[in-house]
């Protein structure tokens, strides 16, 4: 399922380091391949609130299977793209059918032993963060050897391979929820009214992928411009520093199962905001910038992953029949923050720059050290912040 989860969300970053490389191929500006960046969250967040509450309501191996398919036509369809118009479409179809990476997580947790969700949700998610890092990687490496439409087809072969994994090694798991699409979508809000620590995390989520993609959106104008210059290979390279939020996945999922999610919470929060500062030196180019911004990108990373893992640790112990929606609520917000980053971002960059960037994403995570506090004294002696819920109607 880590194998399978980090295949299936690497489609999602394999244009990142390629801006400026699909920039030229398609002969449009640096804001149209921006655009590209958002359609891919923007077709994610849409998954992520329609297709996977059907979690819930059935079977999930045929339901992974049938996501993966999809995927795997969208990839086709990316790498034979003759038009930045075929491109976006595609890239919307792929974010769309991505999202069955949000059904394996929680189906992982559903297998689960009582009072190791935290790990095991820790360990799928490791996995999934490795197919982010490494997929900045490989795109740059496969396109600065054989081309960037190589990427998207390797992709597809490799998404392919992930759905037969699956549908050999999972089981069968029959839904327990009875009702109707349209009810099945509707109870998403009646969770998120009923479930104070959801609505919480979600915030939590949404500036968290917003922090993340403010970095990783702009990036590559960064190392492919002056003072830079950076080629698809070397800017792929540079994107291995995310390592280190992999190895803090299942550091986060342990402490969250310790009960210590609350004050972690606040200590991902202040690391990502730290980031910031080594992020912004790194505009000078030069040895020392250079440094700076990988131990930034280190910071960001663990920062990000983090917070994202202790978030979920939490939320899958408030319904476990109802974690398929629960899911969809949190992730949805969490995708829409990250187009919300990505948007920004792109437009930053193009008036203020690498500092205007670094201002914004430290803002982020600012805002969230304020919610916390917040929710801190709210429900100070609750324990809710925890994960444990509250007495709510049904």
């Amino acid at each position: 399922m880590a194998f399978a989860a980090g295949a299936v969300v690497a489609n999602n970053y394999y244009a990142q380091p390629l801006e400026e490389t699909l920039a030229a191929a398609f002969h449009v500006s640096a804001g149209a391949i921006g655009v590209l960046i958002t359609v891919f969250q923007l077709g994610y967040a849409v998954g992520l609130a329609t297709l996977v509450p059907l979690g819930d309501l059935l079977e999930r191996r045929r339901l992974l299977i049938t996501l993966l398919v999809c995927c795997v036509l969208g990839l086709v369809a990316m790498a034979a793209a003759p038009t930045l118009g075929v491109l976006l479409a595609a890239a919307v179809l792929i974010g769309l059918t991505s999202v069955a990476v949000q059904v394996i997580v929680p189906f992982a947790a559903q297998l689960a032993g009582e009072g190791k969700q935290g790990q095991v949700v820790g360990t799928v998610m490791s996995g999934l963060l490795i197919g982010i890092l490494l997929s900045r990687t490989v795109s740059g490496v496969l396109a600065g050897l054989v081309g960037w439409r190589w990427v998207f087809g390797t992709a597809a072969v490799v998404t392919a391979g992930a759905a037969v994994l699956l549908w050999r090694e999972l089981p069968v798991h029959q839904p327990t929820v009875r009702m109707r699409y349209p009810a099945l979508l509707g109870s998403v809000f009646r969770l998120i009214a009923d479930e104070p620590a959801l609505r919480y995390r979600m915030a939590y989520g949404a500036l968290d992928m917003g922090m993340f993609s403010i970095f990783w959106a702009t990036a590559g104008f960064l190392l492919a411009r002056a003072p830079y210059r950076w080629n698809e290979i070397e800017i792929g390279l540079f994107a291995l520093l995310g390592v280190a939020g992999a190895l803090a996945a299942r550091f986060a999922g342990k402490l969250a199962d310790r009960g210590h999610a609350r004050w972690s919470t606040l200590g991902f929060l202040v690391l990502g905001a730290l980031s910031w500062l080594p992020i912004a030196l790194g505009v000078s180019g030069t040895v020392v910038g250079v440094m700076a911004l990988a131990v930034g990108v280190v910071v960001l990373d663990l920062g990000v992953q983090g917070l994202h893992i202790t978030n979920q640790s939490v939320i899958y112990r408030l319904r476990p029949e109802a974690r398929s929606r629960i899911t969809t609520a949190y992730m949805t917000a969490y995708f829409l923050g990250g187009t919300v980053g990505s948007a920004l971002a792109t437009l930053v960059y193009s008036t203020h720059g690498w500092i205007g960037v670094c201002w914004l994403g430290a803002a982020f995570p600012a805002v969230g050290c304020v919610l916390f506090a917040v929710e801190h004294l709210t429900t100070r002696g609750s324990r809710t912040a925890t994960g444990q819920p509250v007495p709510a109607a049904r």
